[in-house]
């Protein structure tokens, strides 16, 4: 078994600066974990703290219910898969997937059969006589991986492998870790800041600003159900709308009034959100659940907004259509034959069941 656990770790630098702070969270055995955040949010400080390559200021970390704070990196039965492929320049592709089983001893006929199988896993059976230099990004990548592979290590660890590859190759890497990890069903830990990545590779993600783990969900619930304003902005593409206004009673029912225009709250929300009748709250939408009128289904009085077009972004299967209400400028996702002219006056639906609202103040989640 590969379970991960961490407890209350925290990592200190300097003095006072806290790289990670009280983190706990667990994998289980064969699961795909993904820390997500923003650059200097943590994630990778954690990840190195579970391969032994930084040593948490407090806290316990356990690998297969092992306690392992003070275990060595190369005791750990881990393997890493760096940013920047870390291969030996000098040494074949072979030699490269080899170079670990030989400085443990392991003999010449199970290092051939490990780094075959690898090779063939990863379909680089054909490079294995190749230098580093003589590959392109993607099958660097490929043999990073399967040097890691070959260890048979109980978990994978990697720290942003894609980030260096461009945009159509990080899409078939992507693809390959994620049969990979169907294949071989080994615990890994994933760290990137592509929200993308998290959500088609994860079972589960975990969401990380300023140290701070805010919500560790599947990548479902972290996208329908954010804890608070920044993993609701931070998920999904492009982000979520915020609009700010008031909550308000009128005519027996609850409205939110942005100044420019007033929108129905659903009842179902009411219990939540009484406690700040008259009070500001922040309204958060996401780009497909606003509708044009001429297209939507679900239109009434009291879900609809005249707003101005102000630019479209055409993407071919969709446009992005950015809209002003006068105070704020939000973001639609409309169908690739719905263009309206720069400058219209257009009716957009809001799709009040997607609606959340969250507190100004703790930007934490109302509803």
């Amino acid at each position: 078994m590969a379970q991960v656990s961490l407890k209350n770790v925290v990592k200190q630098y300097n003095g006072d600066s806290l790289a990670v702070k009280n983190v706990s969270l667990g994998v289980e055995n064969k699961e795909f974990l993904v820390l997500l955040g923003p650059s200097g949010c943590g994630k990778s400080t954690t990840l190195r703290m579970i391969a032994g390559l930084e040593t948490p200021t407090e806290g316990e970390i356990y690998i297969a219910d092992r306690l392992v704070n003070n275990v060595p990196a190369k005791d750990r039965n881990i393997a890493m898969v760096f940013q920047n492929y870390a291969l030996y320049p000098h040494m074949s592709v072979y030699e490269n997937m080899a170079f670990a089983l030989k400085l443990r001893n392991y003999a010449k006929t199970d290092i051939d059969k490990r780094v075959k199988e690898a090779a063939q896993i990863l379909s680089i059976t054909h490079l294995l006589n190749r230098k580093p230099r003589e590959l392109s990004g993607g099958e660097r990548q490929r043999v990073a991986v399967g040097r890691a592979i070959v260890r048979k290590p109980m978990v994978f660890l990697f720290d942003e492998p894609l980030s260096n590859l461009d945009a159509k190759l990080r899409v078939q890497m992507r693809t390959e870790i994620h049969k990979l990890h169907l294949k071989i069903q080994t615990t890994m830990i994933y760290v990137t800041h592509d929200q993308t990545e998290a959500m088609t590779l994860g079972d589960r993600i975990a969401v990380m600003k300023d140290g701070n783990l805010l919500q560790l969900d599947t990548p479902l619930n972290v996208y329908n159900n954010p804890v608070n304003k920044f993993v609701a902005g931070f998920i999904g593409s492009p982000p979520m709308n915020f609009l700010k206004g008031k909550v308000i009673k009128k005519n027996g029912g609850m409205y939110f009034d942005e100044g420019n225009f007033k929108i129905k709250i659903l009842e179902g929300m009411y219990d939540k959100l009484k406690a700040y009748i008259d009070k500001d709250v922040i309204a958060g939408l996401r780009p497909e659940n606003i509708y044009d009128k001429l297209f939507a289904s679900n239109s009434t009085p009291e879900n609809t907004v005249a707003v101005v077009c102000d630019v479209v972004e055409t993407m071919g299967s969709e446009n992005y259509i950015y809209l002003s209400t006068g105070k704020h400028i939000f973001v639609a996702v409309v169908e690739a034959s719905n263009i309206p002219s720069i400058g219209s006056m257009i009716e957009v639906v809001f799709d009040m069941k997607r609606v959340h609202f969250f507190d100004p103040a703790t930007e934490e989640t109302i509803v």
